[in-house]
């Protein structure tokens, strides 16, 4: 295969992003009757490095702000820019396969950080709950390893027979960087540009305090008196990282997310603050404090918080019924495929093989005795415990899994958190059914649901690579295989990761960090294990306005996201979103408009990775020792000032850095 010459790639077919017609049958760019360089030396060492750097910078983002960017694209791009300087002949299989290795850090990452960090949330308040490194890996690896065995019996399913019915944005977005990046362009130097800029500002944040990373309106005479009478106060977080992901998320996204936060602080949060004053006594489920003497953020974390985390658990409830008949048929595809009754012929073009069925139900069965290990040796020694842990896991994930890969080929969007929480909730009901509860009943709720997390996560981004190598001619057996490999080296970076920045900043506490997800784990879990009340009428109240939204058609999940993540980190993602609609609508040309568009999304992309790889470095040299953050600056008025002036300079450059964007003849 390295004797082949190099081919000329002309681009995608124009029939990749349609439905095909009678007897019209897609050819990928790399044809399927010929053998190109895919998995060699290369290859794999790459994938592995982006495997780990975008793992750590995955973490932190992720624990920081409660979004995981998708490390697909920006990996894309680092490929193609390596390849191109090495000037390296026929890579784009090679360049498809470090991407998919690589890209095991967003999708491990989403499973870890949304559930592990609660275990270190809940330690905080019963030390004798123990968390090791041994259980947050192993909980990611094997619900990596189980999300990729239970989605290879569908590849076929999403990526060639609904050919050009599901959009795969992300996937077409992989694509398209890759396919340019072998036709030559500057996308490589704009990303590095954008991640020099980006890293270097979030770095002077969060390294040495040069300017506030958060402002709010308490800035000014008015703010202050506005947030104390009447719990009025808007809040902006000045990250490079943060605008940039709502860059990506786009205007759509990023209003309704802001609409849910807006919702939140502006509507309920005052109306709650309106009754306080007659009210002489705490109000709600372990809350200690009347109302009147809480500050607006006190008031958000206690009521507005878990109508957010209602909706987000209804929402995903939403998503199981609208993918009733995909999990139906996906469980059909695979029953027939295992019992020999589906297609038995011979499959001799390598973009159509598999890893075998009976290699795959080898090993679905080795995991589930090694799930059985792990449980009874590792999270709780009981069989009846550890039997019905591992039934919870099993079934949940493989329903999950296959509405994750659905979610994702439709949307782009995979919604973890939800039916995470949903995983959460059946699994405790279940456990203290059978007569565990109590901490040990936390620690075996949050494993199982770290596992299953992981497990649809990494389902919904495997899928994204498999519709690229579809596209562009890889050997999905490759794929599949190597996979295994980027999942056991992200599990064992987020591990090293997590608990590097549990010692660095906490997840509770004044200056801890978010993790908003994991937090929203912790508050539904406690009160199921340990027999104290829980806000159920806040739940229930945040689950009927899920449907009310749904009814209307406003995507639930996002709008609920918006009331539970904290307002000054829905602002900047607001402000992202809306550059990207200015820049992208400002031509009546629509070429232009598009080539604006893919400039402001490898801009955002560097923002979104520099940021979080210069916010790693940052937690290494704190937890080194070395604080170069004075505080008294930190926290100053002049710090806001300076931060508003920093954040609409960036704003600027990110504005006119895209309108420079040409069209490609």
């Amino acid at each position: 295969m390295s004797h082949q010459q190099p081919e000329k790639i002309k681009g995608i077919p124009d029939n990749a992003f349609r439905e095909l017609k009678e007897g019209e049958v897609y050819q990928p760019l790399m044809s399927p009757d010929k053998v190109y360089p895919e998995i060699n030396a290369w290859s794999v060492v790459w994938g592995l490095i982006m495997a780990v750097v975008f793992s750590a910078a995955a973490a932190y983002l992720g624990l920081k702000i409660g979004q995981v960017f998708e490390a697909a694209i920006p990996i894309a791009i680092i490929a193609v820019g390596v390849s191109t300087v090495t000037k390296r002949k026929n890579a784009l299989g090679e360049n498809v396969i470090i991407q998919s290795i690589g890209a095991c850090s967003g999708v491990i990452v989403a499973g870890a950080i949304f559930t592990l960090p609660a275990l270190y949330i809940l330690q905080a308040k019963y030390p004798d709950i123990t968390v090791s490194f041994m259980q947050i890996f192993l909980s990611s690896l094997f619900g990596g390893f189980l999300g990729i065995l239970f989605l290879i019996p569908f590849r076929k399913y999403f990526v060639a027979d609904m050919h050009g019915k599901y959009p795969f944005p992300e996937a077409t977005a992989t694509t398209q960087v890759l396919v340019s990046g072998e036709k030559g362009g500057n996308q490589a130097k704009i990303l590095l540009i954008a991640g020099l800029i980006g890293g270097f500002y979030d770095f002077a944040i969060a390294t040495f305090g040069a300017w506030a990373e958060t402002v709010s309106t308490r800035i000014v005479g008015a703010g202050v008196a506005l947030a104390d009478k009447y719990k009025l106060v808007l809040k902006l977080n000045t990250g490079a990282a943060v605008m940039g992901l709502g860059y990506i998320v786009g205007l759509k996204y990023a209003a309704i997310i802001a609409a849910g936060s807006f919702v939140g602080w502006f509507v309920i949060l005052p109306v709650i603050a309106y009754f306080a004053d007659g009210m002489t006594i705490p109000v709600g489920a372990n809350i200690v404090k009347v109302i009147g003497q809480m500050s607006a953020e006190e008031i958000f974390r206690n009521y507005v918080r878990p109508i957010g985390i209602g909706g987000i658990a209804m929402s995903g409830m939403i998503g199981i019924y609208k993918s009733r008949k995909i999990i139906l048929q996906a469980f059909g595809l695979a029953a027939n495929e295992l019992t020999g009754k589906g297609e038995t012929k011979k499959i001799d073009l390598r973009t159509q093989r598999d890893i075998p069925m009976k290699i795959i139900a080898i090993g679905i069965l080795v995991m589930t005795v090694v799930l059985f290990v792990f449980f009874y040796f590792g999270v709780v020694p009981n069989i009846v415990h550890a039997l019905v842990g591992l039934g919870v896991v099993m079934i949940i994930a493989f329903l999950f899994t296959t509405v994750a890969a659905n979610a994702i080929a439709i949307v782009g969007t995979n919604p973890v958190s939800g039916m995470t929480l949903m995983t959460l909730i059946i699994a405790s009901l279940i456990m203290v059914s059978v007569g565990l509860s109590g901490t040990a009943g936390m620690v075996a709720a949050l494993i199982i649901g770290g596992v299953v997390c992981t497990a649809l996560s990494t389902a919904g981004g495997f899928i994204t690579d498999l519709k690229i190598g579809y596209w562009l001619g890889n050997s999905p057996y490759k794929q599949e295989t190597w996979k295994f490999l980027g999942v056991l080296v992200s599990a064992a970076t987020v591990g090293v990761v997590i608990m590097i920045l549990n010692q660095t900043y906490g997840f509770t506490g004044e200056k801890a960090l978010v993790a908003p997800q994991a937090n929203a784990m912790a508050a539904v879990i406690e009160p199921m294990m340990s027999g104290q009340a829980a806000p159920w009428m806040l739940y229930a109240a945040g689950a009927f306005l899920a449907l009310t939204l749904n009814m209307i058609g406003v995507p639930a999940l996002a709008f609920s996201l918006g009331m539970f993540i904290p307002l000054d980190l829905n602002t900047p993602i607001l402000v992202g979103g809306l550059i990207n609609h200015i820049v992208t609508t400002r031509s009546k040309d629509e070429k232009l408009n598009n080539a604006r568009s893919e400039q402001g999304t490898l801009i955002a992309s560097g923002f979104i990775a520099g940021g979080a790889l210069m916010g790693v470095t940052a937690a290494i040299i704190r937890f080194a020792g070395f604080n170069f953050v004075n505080e008294h600056w930190f926290e100053s008025n002049g710090a806001q000032w300076l931060g508003i002036v920093m954040f609409l300079a960036l704003c600027v450059y990110m504005v006119w850095h895209t309108l420079k964007a040409k069209i490609e003849e």
